[in-house]
């Protein structure tokens, strides 16, 4: 793991409890602070049997290990600005990765991974976490199997209430990256919670945003960066989107959702309710997929990823766990070695996807008008 250590590190617990939740991985090395004497004390700490100063000499080292005993995947938990380095480090040594979104800071960079994850053949998730829930993977399936017909509309949106004072001016860590151009990049809001937003169309809907019409304002005074991302998309069958994202909405508790409308139907999910997936079909009773009593309904290739007897909520870090299975049984196939078919989920091709879609945003967003998207958004 690189970065998510500290006391006031937000996603790397998380990513620690998603690794260990099965019991068929460890967490093994790594270099989670910026500060090297730091990064080193939290090693001990968290009894990674390998710690290192730097995620250079950890990329260095471990690569330099037989195989079977350097570490088989890196997991970049750090802000936006330090994600291209460590992640170029371990494709160019052959070592898989999963990183946090958005996958790098520009479109440049996000190209150059993907070059390295293709000339290599190395495995590359990004952490969307969202698309680890088996009802949004449900609804992927119900949509690449004809059950809503053509779609003719995506609706996709993330509202979160947290920055809706100026609490980077108080101190706060996670507010201060987030807001600092140096790190977050050109979009903030849009940056980080926009592409989990725009991620259902591609992941769900299966479809792309060819051309768009963006609106980013920054709503507290004084903050550099957007607190409110809005985009109006053409997708790549001419269907139109929405995609609405927002850190100022007071009293949101991270309402990410998505509604895709098709010619026989609609499919809807909200992480208010996370353990439900809605099915209106015209004229009939809305039907409700949910993580009940009975999941036997579930596809072969979503059962695999239940961990709890049927009747019991799978939440968040299960669905963080779903993304780091995903990987495991990538490399593990690879190998050989015996294990279930990994589900699609987001990949380098989603993360240069994302970046080509922030890019197009602010070029929309500073310029008034539509854009198109450019290559592999």
């Amino acid at each position: 793991m690189v970065g998510g250590g500290g006391p006031k590190s937000f996603f790397g617990a998380p990513h620690r409890r998603a690794i260990l939740m099965d019991n068929t991985a460890e967490l093994t090395a790594g270099a989670l602070r910026s500060n090297p004497e730091d990064s080193l004390s939290d090693a001990r700490e968290l009894f990674f049997a390998r710690g290192y100063p730097d995620w250079r000499s950890l990329v260095s080292s471990e690569s330099a290990l037989p195989e079977g005993e350097r570490i088989d995947y890196l997991t970049i938990v750090t802000p936006n600005d330090a994600h291209f380095g460590p992640a170029e480090a371990a494709l160019g040594t052959g070592i898989a990765v999963l990183s946090e979104k958005p996958l790098t800071t520009n479109l440049d960079e996000a190209r150059q991974l993907q070059a390295l994850v293709l000339s290599r053949e190395v495995p590359f998730l990004v952490a969307h976490t969202y698309t680890g829930y088996p009802m949004v993977m449900l609804a992927r399936e119900l949509v690449m199997g004809g059950a809503i017909g053509e779609v003719r509309k995506v609706e996709a949106w993330y509202r979160q209430g947290w920055l809706s004072t100026r609490r980077e001016a108080d101190g706060n860590k996670q507010a201060s990256w987030r807001a600092d151009p140096a790190k977050a990049g050109a979009s903030g809001c849009g940056g980080d919670i926009g592409t989990h937003a725009y991620i259902f169309i591609r992941f769900a809907a299966g479809l792309h945003a060819v051309r768009l019409l963006a609106r980013m304002k920054s709503v507290v005074p004084g903050r550099p960066l957007d607190d409110d991302f809005t985009v109006l998309a053409e997708l790549n069958n001419g269907a139109i989107a929405t995609v609405s994202a927002s850190q100022i909405t007071t009293g949101a508790e991270n309402d990410n959702g998505v509604r895709i409308i098709g010619t026989t139907g609609t499919l809807t999910w909200s992480h208010i309710r996370f353990d439900e997936l809605e099915h209106c079909v015209g004229g009939q009773p809305v039907r409700i997929y949910r993580q009940g009593a009975d999941t036997s309904y579930l596809p072969g290739s979503i059962r695999p990823y239940l961990r709890l007897p049927a009747g019991h909520p799978e939440g968040f870090h299960e669905a963080l766990a779903n993304l780091h299975r995903t990987l495991e049984w990538t490399i593990r196939r690879a190998r050989g070695e015996p294990s279930p078919q990994p589900f699609a989920h987001p990949g380098i091709a989603d993360g240069v996807a994302g970046m080509a879609f922030i890019e197009a945003a602010v070029q929309s967003a500073r310029g008034g008008g539509w854009v198109d998207v450019p290559r592999g958004g």
